[in-house]
């Protein structure tokens, strides 16, 4: 009871935040706040977790590296360290953060879920509601990133399937998967790296593909390949610059058709451009594929009793396990409320 009245005396007296709430303690969030505090403007980090950049803490597996070179992904005013490799790993990435926020003195307010984040076109300010106070402030910056909630599938049959079924931000290693057959669906970055790290652990892994994606090598002619696409479109169209990291790609691991793999007809970066499909960088994935250590199928018809999985081309097989690489989505829209008919000062950041 006590608590409660603590509760609705906070909500019932907003505090003032003098410059922007942050809505986020990831990569982005923390950069903004250095970026505003460099400048003299203070703000406030609102983090829903209990430590900064969670999803990278939380929800990720142990072999995780980061996909881009390190100069790509640093942030802004405190490069890497030199002595990091190229492609840092989980674990040097999340102490590269720590010591991003220890250095600007960075103190989120963690275990804060924001409700709602409205602007009061009387006022001129926001309106920032959480489960623990509400503010008032100029500006909201939302740096929750595109990866807040799963993606669950519903998929036939998912209360008949005796395995385990867990999605990726569950999944840290193959080690409890050994000698097993696992399915994973979805063949993204996340899938196709989770399919390699089961190998490791001597599973047997195969994945699901039910729609056309690029899968493009990590590295072209020693240059990282996302790294060559920026420095090409500086000179050339997308669509000139995508025909040849096709055609390199084609030289370099093949054609991926063969493998159950078929590419899209618009080029990998005309086509992030269009939907945000990111292509694929292979990391060794694709000679486990070739090998036969990772078998492909295509969409899920149902799932059974038994194990059994029968997929759309009328194969049955049995498994001992799903894993669900399907992905995440944004929640913003769940609390943001905007109405577009005013003018206002919001903004987004989307990169976590």
């Amino acid at each position: 009871m006590a608590t409660k009245t603590v509760l609705e005396d906070s909500l019932a007296n907003p505090v003032w935040v003098q410059g922007p709430v942050i809505v986020g303690a990831g990569p982005s969030g923390l950069a903004a706040a250095a970026c505003l505090k460099s400048q003299g403007i203070p703000a406030l980090i609102l983090e829903k977790a209990s430590c900064i950049a969670s999803l990278w803490q939380i929800k990720t597996y142990d072999r995780l590296r980061l996909h881009l070179p390190k100069h790509f992904c640093q942030l802004p005013l405190m490069p890497f360290p030199k002595e990091f490799p190229t492609y840092p790993t989980k674990q040097q990435f999340l102490a590269y953060l720590k010591a991003y926020a220890n250095k600007f003195d960075l103190k989120p307010v963690f275990g804060t879920t924001v409700v709602s984040a409205e602007y009061d076109r009387v006022c001129g300010f926001w309106r920032v509601k959480t489960n623990m106070n509400e503010y008032e402030c100029p500006w909201v910056i939302v740096a929750t990133g595109e990866n807040a909630e799963e993606v669950v599938p519903k998929i036939e049959g998912m209360n008949e399937f005796k395995g385990s079924i867990m999605h990726t931000s569950s999944y840290k290693s193959g080690d409890r998967f050994v000698n097993k057959k696992v399915l994973v669906v979805g063949c993204g970055n996340s899938g196709m790296e989770v399919c390699l790290d089961l190998c490791n652990y001597n599973a047997c892994p195969s994945v699901v593909v039910r729609d056309s994606l690029h899968v493009l090598p990590q590295e072209m002619f020693g240059r990282s390949t996302f790294g060559l696409s920026m420095c090409l479109l500086k000179w050339f169209p997308v669509r000139v610059v995508d025909w040849f990291l096709l055609l390199a790609s084609r030289l370099l691991i093949g054609d991926t058709d063969k493998l159950g793999l078929t590419r899209p007809k618009l080029g990998p970066l005309e086509l992030k451009n269009l939907t945000g499909k990111t292509p694929v960088l292979d990391v060794g994935t694709l000679a486990k594929i070739r090998s036969g250590d990772i078998k492909v199928y295509p969409g899920i018809k149902r799932l059974a009793c038994n194990n059994i999985v029968e997929f759309v081309d009328g194969r049955l097989e049995k498994f001992d396990a799903i894993i669900l690489a399907t992905g995440y989505r944004s929640n913003v829209t769940t609390w943001l409320k905007v109405c577009y008919k005013f003018n206002f000062k919001i903004c987004l950041y989307t990169q976590d």
